[in-house]
């Protein structure tokens, strides 16, 4: 072997410290990006948060019409009422707003307003020192919290509150027991409890009579006796329909899953108006008492995107709003003439950061005004008529389209929300494969699972569409789909299948 030098060209992608600034901030989601702005508001003193009052007419004009876009469904319609038009009538109303009188006249009173407090006097039942109650949202209170509150208030001894402690533990967020009473027994005697079973299951039956009704069964069963058994007695009448329901969920419960309504009207010698009654009945009941308790905060979505139709257009603009706005700041800006030595060079740098992250920024809510106004484009058909207008599109029709790559497509369509007429929609949804239909187009997947939807909501109670059904009437119509196909896109909306649909009316 010996040494030698070579020369070789070859080409080369270099991302350079901005692109990837541009590339990352693009793939962010709103809530994501707003912590990025304020991140570099906190570390880079030349960018500074615009206030509403910075804004001149002029600045507002040239936003609304970089951020806006029409999408013409009919080229004869006149064209809508100009931003400025849009800005007058807003600063009109301004000022009809501003003129208020320094005092009005008030009819209410402290206590129509205001909840008086809570007296907590001697005479409170639950021991010598008073209790503070707090009257939270039900939606933030867990399960556990909500069935360990009620525990407390019911007059219960120690060992039983240990006891209904570890029953309340076990029992999962739709409020049922899954873990057998027998282990639950076996950990609390390896605690140190001398307890046998009864006493168990005597804090369970307790436990279960709290709020809601069918908490802490064992079953779907043993729940919805629990339902059954909470209800109120109007009057007899309703007292013997109760009664039969709970008769036919304890005694014939396998039937009524396997919805065998003839085997149920025989052996409860029954009429199918008598059975139709007692099968609402269940059907008004929760098959799962614990879902409306949850620890989880809800996530609230932004959207990036609205999308109005005005004058016969549809009209794209962005959510201006969702983030902060920023620019450079002036005053720092200025100094770096008048600053020498290390201190000038900080300031050179900050100002370079400040406008890079600022052209990104612009960059990113101009790709992603271009991908939604082609989105919007394609799809009109999904805005006028719903999911079943909707058209096949997949990532490289928009890239194609803008000239731009795939990914680029796939990073600004990701976790970024469109506002529409019919609700709000990530980007991505608007992306769905195909069928081929017999006149040699396309349908869009997402058509045919309304199609589906569509058959099954319009279907009969007593005798359900089948699967092979639903494709041959799909055939009729020119749209080519196979059963499993059929049976694969009803599963992923949720949809049982023909036997479970069946129904008395």
């Amino acid at each position: 072997m010996r040494q030698s030098l070579q020369l070789r060209t070859s080409q080369q992608l270099a991302m350079t410290p901005q692109l990837q600034q541009a590339i990352r901030m693009l793939q962010l989601s709103t809530l994501e990006l707003q912590i990025e702005i304020q991140q570099a508001l906190d570390s880079n003193m030349m960018l500074e948060e615009e206030l509403i009052d910075d804004f001149d007419e002029e600045a507002q004009l040239n936003n609304s019409a970089e951020s806006s876009a029409m999408v013409e469904a009919d080229p004869h319609e006149e064209s809508p009422a100009s931003a400025e038009q849009e800005l007058a009538s807003e600063s009109g109303m301004l000022e009809k707003t501003a003129d208020i009188p320094d005092e009005l006249p008030v009819d209410s009173s402290w206590d129509d307003i205001y909840d008086a407090p809570i007296s907590t006097t001697a005479s409170t039942p639950l021991g010598d020192e008073p209790r503070e109650f707090e009257q939270g949202d039900s939606s933030s209170e867990s399960l556990q919290e909500h069935l360990l509150w009620q525990m407390r208030m019911a007059n219960l001894s120690d060992e039983d509150i240990e006891i209904g402690e570890t029953v309340i533990d076990a029992v999962d967020n739709d409020g049922f027991i899954t873990t057998p009473v027998e282990e639950l027994l076996e950990g609390l005697q390896a605690q140190g409890l001398e307890i046998e079973i009864e006493e168990l299951m005597s804090v369970l039956h307790t436990i279960q009579q709290f709020d809601p009704p069918g908490i802490a069964a064992c079953s779907l069963q043993e729940s919805l006796l629990l339902q059954l058994r909470a209800l109120p007695e109007v009057d007899d009448a309703t007292q013997e329909l109760i009664d039969a329901t709970a008769n036919l969920v304890a005694n014939h419960f396998e039937l009524l899953a396997n919805r065998d309504y003839a085997q149920l009207k025989r052996k409860l010698r029954l009429n199918d108006e008598q059975l139709h009654k007692l099968t609402h009945l269940i059907q008004s009941l929760n098959p799962r008492p614990g879902s409306q308790f949850s620890a989880e905060k809800p996530q609230y979505i932004i959207p990036d995107v609205f999308v109005t139709k005005k004058q016969g257009a549809w009209k794209v603009e962005l959510n201006l709003d969702a983030a902060p706005k920023i620019r450079v700041n002036s005053t720092y800006a200025n100094l770096i003439k008048d600053v020498k030595g290390g201190d000038s060079n900080t300031l050179k740098t900050h100002l370079q950061e400040a406008r890079w992250f600022i052209k990104s920024l612009q960059s990113r809510n101009e790709t992603l005004m271009k991908v939604s106004t082609s989105i919007v484009e394609h799809q009109q058909g999904f805005l006028e008529e719903g999911e079943v207008g909707m058209k096949a599109m997949v990532l490289a029709d928009i890239a194609a389209e803008l000239g731009m790559h795939e990914s680029t497509i796939s990073r600004t369509t990701t976790r970024k929300y469109m506002h529409t007429p019919r609700g709000i929609f990530e980007l991505k949804y608007f992306f769905s494969s195909h069928v081929s239909t017999s006149s040699g187009g396309e349908c869009s997947s997402t058509a045919i699972r309304a199609m589906i939807k569509q058959l099954i909501s319009e279907e009969p109670a007593k005798k359900p569409l089948s699967d092979n059904k639903i494709a041959s009437t799909l055939s009729e119509k020119g749209i080519n789909v196979a059963r499993r196909t059929i049976a694969k896109y009803r599963e992923a909306m949720a949809i049982p299948p023909s036997n479970e649909r069946k129904r008395l009316a």
